[in-house]
């Protein structure tokens, strides 16, 4: 459906995430791959959502040649916890602390998705509310030990074992929890189509 009003435009996703890259599918998009390394520092001023929102964009500023037809897609995604954003594990001993830390709380999952032109850009971001019961050290030590969650933020995927085990509520979307808010995309691409 979106595709036929896209055909026009190229659709260009900036993320080497698989997940990423399978909701798009998903979307029944037509789009390409292209990723460019960009180191992802951020001013300690910046909180929730702006960390998120400057970082898409940031990921958009090294693409310096856009074509004229061209939509570049960038994200990032982070766990905020108690005023702290959790990005991804660097080893086990960080992410079984991440875990514990996140152990019986409530904290926030923050996406921002930036669309690029030659001519536009627009940021829009999305929040979702995961609680998740108090975890035992077996229970971590597992998930970590079988499911390796170091390509994640706040080092889990609902979608994986701890997902099934570990969360008790969510409030927003469930999709943004794995990366991407697919409503969100969609709204904002038809928005572009009918430009």
């Amino acid at each position: 459906m979106l595709r036929e009003k896209l055909k026009n435009y190229n659709i260009i996703l900036a993320s080497g995430s698989p997940r990423r890259q399978a909701f798009f599918k998903k979307l029944d998009l037509d789009f390409t791959i292209q990723v460019k390394e960009v180191e992802e520092i951020y001013s300690e001023e910046l909180n929730r959502s702006n960390i998120t929102d400057y970082l898409s964009r940031l990921k958009a500023s090294v693409f310096k040649d856009l074509n004229k037809n061209d939509v570049l897609i960038t994200s990032d995604t982070i766990v905020w916890l108690n005023g702290k954003a959790l990005e991804k594990p660097k080893d086990f001993k960080e992410a079984k602390q991440m875990l514990q830390n996140l152990s019986g709380q409530m904290h926030e999952v923050i996406t921002s998705v930036c669309f690029t032109s030659k001519e536009f850009q627009k940021t829009v971001n999305d929040i979702t509310k995961v609680w998740f019961k108090k975890l035992s050290e077996e229970e971590i030590d597992f998930y970590i030990e079988n499911y390796k969650p170091f390509d994640k933020a706040g080092s889990y995927g609902i979608q994986e074992w701890i997902g099934y085990i570990g969360i008790e509520k969510i409030e927003g979307c469930y999709f943004n929890v794995m990366g991407l808010p697919t409503r969100l995309v969609y709204k904002t691409l038809s928005e572009i189509a009918n430009r």
